[in-house]
């Protein structure tokens, strides 16, 4: 572990601000879309772009940016990335017309793929046992406040007009967060070590953010174009494209020069298997986001206020659900992430079951919610507590980039399948709607116990002792 910060908390503190930040910013313009529309003139494809280009941004260069902050430090990452990040959401807030609009918006999910993973390795590299378990719980309630926070908090500056701001605000905000972020964090971030190599591997960048391209664009931009032709063949082709990157990968690697991301340790069961919990159930959470807000504001006609409020309680749940995580005794946090799950899959379920009857009681529906926000939370994690101590501190830029694209991916994925799902059965009205999203609701049930067996076959005492081996690591590094 490296040298601790005389100021922990501060340290943790300043490193949660990139996740909530960036997830923040991945959902807080989808309310200001009809005030950028009428402000700006923006057209459909505009807005799609504003949206989607950060959010693709965002997932292309994730492992990018977690193998730069190894590469020259993860402090020295951590700070430029908020600052790009602060100056492109001035440039989004300042922007006269769409075009500059959707350029500034692909460089804030360009700083924000910067700063993002730079947490998770400091957590890796700054805490040991209980102490970084308790990180994690923090560092996933950070992702989930963010998410919630910027549909509430988008909604409400649009609707405060600040100064005649509109719908500028929901950028602007981020401006002087970003700037008081940046000396804090050169005062309380430990320095970084000198680097032997500062080389990157040009080529696994070219090849990896080729083949994201091919998997994010047409999940972020298909559904709303109708699931054109050039979208299915964007997404057949990144199947070979990521099996290219891949073998690119072991050769770069079996010729002993530095990769972009170590395949072999990402290729263990216990790893890859973790990861498949954590694309799935991640996934179910942002498919909730976008059905959910959907069956509120356009079936049941509820603001956009009272669609974020509703999932207060789930963040809520999802908080203790970090802070019970690292109570556990280590034989019972090996199974945590399976039974989590569980819970998640039966809040989601009982969520289907009770709204399949015609009913759409909204106490009994946060309460709902709040159990699957405890399940996705424990899932999370004790996921993520599975995967920084299964490989050593060294390994951290890899975990980091990996997880994080895997939860981007994930979130894709889910809002493609399951917002097309919803759009495709009968939701004008309230009974429709009630009925489409108690459908929904019992499919994400089922990609539940799908995670929930990944999660079980990641956790395996006997796979954690194989990576371990294979590797040449102490599994207790």
């Amino acid at each position: 572990m490296s040298e601790s910060s005389p100021n922990r908390r501060g340290l943790l503190a300043v490193l949660l601000a990139a996740p909530f930040m960036a997830q923040a910013d991945a959902t807080i313009a989808n309310v200001a879309t009809p005030s950028i529309h009428s402000g700006l003139g923006a057209s459909g494809a505009a807005l799609e772009l504003v949206i989607g280009g950060y959010l693709i941004a965002f997932a292309v260069l994730l492992i990018t940016g977690a193998r730069l902050g190894q590469t020259h430090g993860y402090r020295r990452v951590f700070v430029a990335g908020i600052s790009g990040f602060g100056l492109a959401s001035l440039a989004c807030g300042l922007a006269p017309d769409p075009g500059v609009l959707v350029a500034a918006r692909v460089l804030q999910g360009a700083g924000a793929a910067l700063m993002f993973p730079q947490a998770l390795t400091g957590i890796q590299l700054n805490f040991e046992g209980e102490e970084r378990v308790r990180a994690i719980g923090w560092y996933a309630l950070a992702l989930s406040v963010g998410a919630v926070a910027g549909q509430i908090l988008g909604g409400a500056l649009v609707s405060a007009d600040l100064a005649g701001s509109g719908w500028r605000a929901i950028f602007l905000i981020n401006v002087p967060i970003a700037a008081l972020t940046v000396p804090v964090a050169l005062r309380l971030l430990p320095g970084d070590e000198p680097q032997r190599s500062r080389s990157i591997d040009a080529a696994g960048v070219a090849g990896l953010s080729l083949a994201t391209l091919l998997a994010v664009v047409p999940l972020v931009l298909g559904r709303e174009e109708g699931w054109p032709a050039w979208s299915w063949l964007c997404l057949a082709a990144s199947v070979p494209a990521f099996g290219l990157f891949f073998a690119l990968e072991r050769r770069v690697a079996a010729a002993g020069s530095a990769t972009l991301v170590n395949v072999e340790v990402i290729s263990r069961a216990a790893v890859a298997w973790a990861l498949a919990a954590l694309l799935i159930a991640t996934g179910t959470y942002y498919a909730l986001l976008f059905t959910l807000a959907q069956y509120l504001q356009n079936g049941l006609g509820k603001s956009a206020l009272v669609s974020g409020l509703t999932l207060v309680p789930w963040v809520a749940a999802f908080g203790v659900a970090g802070q019970l995580v690292r109570r556990l005794p280590e034989r019972r946090l090996r199974l945590a992430p399976a039974a989590g799950c569980l819970l998640l899959a039966a809040g989601y379920g009982a969520i289907g079951a009770v709204l399949f009857t015609g009913e759409h009681p909204e106490s009994l529906l946060v309460f709902l919610l709040a159990a699957g926000g405890l399940g996705l939370g424990i899932n999370f994690s004790a996921i993520l507590a599975h995967l920084t101590s299964t490989v050593p501190p060294r390994y951290a830029p890899d975990i980091s980039g990996v997880s994080s694209t895997t939860a981007a991916l994930g979130g894709a994925i889910g809002v493609a399948a399951f917002g097309t799902l919803y759009l495709g059965l009968p939701h004008v009205g309230a009974t429709a709607a009630t009925t489409a999203f108690a459908t929904v609701a019992a499919v994400l049930a089922a990609a539940a116990l799908l995670a929930a067996f990944a999660a079980w076959r990641a956790t395996r005492p006997a796979l954690v002792a194989t990576v371990a081996a294979e590797a040449g690591l102490d599994a207790t590094n």
